[in-house]
């Protein structure tokens, strides 16, 4: 691939997508892009486990699973699995994020995504996120994530999450000073 190649690729100058559509997209599409047809199986204390049939937006030129949607689904799950812990609203910015890809995931694989809480402190926590092949078993990724969790802010929160459809949990936050 020449320089050109590369740059029209990563500027996609040679496609529909120009930077006009694309900056009219509204805020907050990112995280339903990714997390469409995710299913949450159970949460409890330092623990979210999801599962979802893979879609084909999710994929790659390969046709498997796509690096950065892995990496979104390590950050959005993994940060979930924080508030099972201390309760707080605020789940803190990424500090950290690293995957592993062990094994490949393709379109219509049932996946399951399982996030486990490793700390919970006053300023930092670490969560693992680890991807498997819900009929196999067979691990695809394994990652982990490390957020600083903004004590200083000084708002406290409660954090509860209800399951009332399989695809679209409701989040209900309840802060104070």
């Amino acid at each position: 691939m020449d320089i050109e190649s590369v740059r029209n690729y990563l500027e996609k100058t040679s496609s529909a997508a120009l930077s006009n559509d694309t900056d009219s997209i509204p805020s907050g599409l990112f995280e339903p892009i990714i997390m469409s047809g995710l299913k949450v199986d159970l949460i409890e204390r330092g623990r979210v486990l999801c599962s979802m049939k893979l879609p084909p937006r999710l994929l790659n030129v390969d046709n498997s699973l796509h690096g950065g949607a892995t990496a979104a689904l390590v950050d959005v799950i993994g940060g979930s699995a924080i508030p099972t812990i201390n309760n707080m609203s605020n789940t803190g910015v990424s500090m950290e994020i690293n995957v592993s890809y062990l094994d490949a995931a393709y379109v219509g694989d049932e996946i399951e995504i399982e996030a486990k809480a490793l700390r919970v402190g006053k300023a930092i926590a670490v969560a693992t996120v680890e991807f498997r092949n819900k009929k196999t078993g067979k691990i695809i990724a394994q990652g982990r994530h490390t957020k600083y969790l903004a004590a200083s802010i000084g708002i406290k929160g409660q954090w509860q999450m209800h399951n009332t459809s399989a695809h679209k949990p409701v989040i209900h936050l309840s802060l104070s000073p």
